[in-house]
């Protein structure tokens, strides 16, 4: 499977504009607000956000990072987070082509960029965005699963979940001060989306997601900023797992397997 191209430019551009969603979730769902209204304001002065003032990453650069009415700076973050989601989503197209479980993998991409926002911020990976987004992949990849006429692809995707739950489940349970139930049911996610291309690619996005996290976790205490019981968001480094494992999982496997 792979995209051309012109689908991926396609695709990315809608990810522009769902990378701009993404920064009204990570913002509100935390603090229990609507992410459907009221509409983007300035958090500084309140004046809600025009559409032209809305555009991603472009209204940012042309604003110079500052909202139009009260000059407040407009953190960086935002056309970050839009620009990651066009990229993933973007990278998604080239890999799976015009396929059926693309849409499963875009809307996995955006969950794991708005939960990944979440716990860096508030140390924290609601289940109110984790469980709605379980139940569309599984509806989804059952639809991919249907188009390439098998079964194989599916049970592979719930066993995939299962074992990554089970997996951190136990290192919840042998320590759960170092990691959070959160971070649990995000492995099970993970494994779901991760495990429909293949078994041995959820082993690679969860082996990834803790190579990340003790990689920034030697950088943290080497540059004296933390020690070894220093807390850090775990989420964003599954993300990050999750996307090697979609993205370079099968290459990963086949040197790690042998032919």
């Amino acid at each position: 499977m792979s995209g051309t191209p012109a689908l991926a430019a396609v695709v990315g551009v809608f990810g522009l504009v769902i990378g701009s969603f993404l920064n009204v979730v990570i913002w509100r769902v935390p603090r229990h607000e609507s992410i459907v209204s009221p509409p983007s304001h300035c958090p500084g002065c309140d004046a809600e956000i025009s559409p032209r003032d809305n555009i991603p990453v472009v209204s940012w650069l042309i604003l110079r990072g500052r909202c139009r009415h009260c000059g407040k700076p407009i953190s960086p973050r935002y056309p970050a987070v839009e620009a990651l989601t066009g990229l993933l989503f973007a990278a998604a197209a080239l890999k799976l082509g015009a396929h059926a479980a693309l849409a499963d993998y875009c809307a996995f991409f955006a969950v794991l960029v708005a939960l990944a926002g979440i716990d860096l911020d508030h140390r924290l990976v609601p289940r109110r965005i984790v469980y709605p987004a379980a139940a569309v992949s599984l509806v989804l990849l059952a639809i991919a699963t249907v188009v390439d006429g098998g079964t194989r692809n599916y049970v592979d995707a719930l066993i995939g979940g299962a074992a990554a739950f089970a997996a951190l489940f136990v290192v919840h349970f042998v320590s759960p001060r170092g990691m959070g139930f959160g971070d649990v049911r995000l492995a099970g996610y993970i494994g779901l989306n991760v495990g429909w291309l293949g078994l041995a690619r959820v082993a690679v996005g969860l082996f990834s997601g803790f190579l990340f996290g003790a990689v920034v976790g030697v950088a943290i205490m080497a540059a004296g900023r933390g020690g070894r019981k220093t807390a850090v968001p775990f989420a964003p480094f599954l993300a990050a797992g999750a996307v090697v494992a979609v993205l370079f999982g099968g290459p990963i496997v086949r040197a790690w397997l042998g032919p």
